[in-house]
């Protein structure tokens, strides 16, 4: 068995993770930031983590045939299970509006008294940050165990 497969697929979900808990900490550092007076502002990011097609190699004949065709390539040995599955992570800007506060003595308010602050919310972005730190363990946890089982299968076969 290749324990290089699961090392990476470990991998790829740390790095998403860590994209994750990167873009929620951002977030929640500019969640109190004012729209400037040009009328730019901070706009909350979000995490998108796309799955990239495998090779089109897979046959002409649209799902079951390309599954199929996948899970021949990857017996033989041709296509990896890693091979051109990685998920392509993209940081985007979200479309959320600014939130409007009401505090006619800031120095940034409205003629109505409302300051346009980021559009982040503080317990989404924590609930972000808390769930990717816990699947970021979590593939922690998985390259550990792959990595111990690798050790006792060389222990297994050096005959001690």
């Amino acid at each position: 068995m290749d324990y290089n497969q699961s090392f990476a697929i470990s991998a790829i979900g740390m790095s998403i993770e860590r994209t994750r808990v990167d873009v929620a900490a951002l977030n929640l550092a500019n969640a109190n930031t004012v729209q400037g007076a040009g009328g730019a502002s901070y706009r909350p990011l979000r995490v998108i983590a796309q799955a990239q097609p495998l090779s089109a190699e897979a046959g002409s004949n649209a799902v079951a045939g390309a599954f199929g065709a996948l899970v021949e390539q990857a017996l033989d040995g041709t296509v990896g299970p890693i091979a051109g599955a990685a998920p392509m992570v993209q940081v985007v800007a979200s479309q959320t509006g600014p939130r409007m506060v009401y505090e006619p003595g800031h120095p940034m308010a409205d003629a109505r008294g409302f300051v346009a602050y980021t559009g982040v919310d503080a317990a989404t972005e924590m609930v972000s940050l808390m769930s990717a730190t816990r699947a970021y363990e979590a593939n922690v946890s998985a390259m550990n165990t792959s990595r111990t089982l690798a050790l006792r299968a060389l222990d297994i076969g050096s005959g001690s």
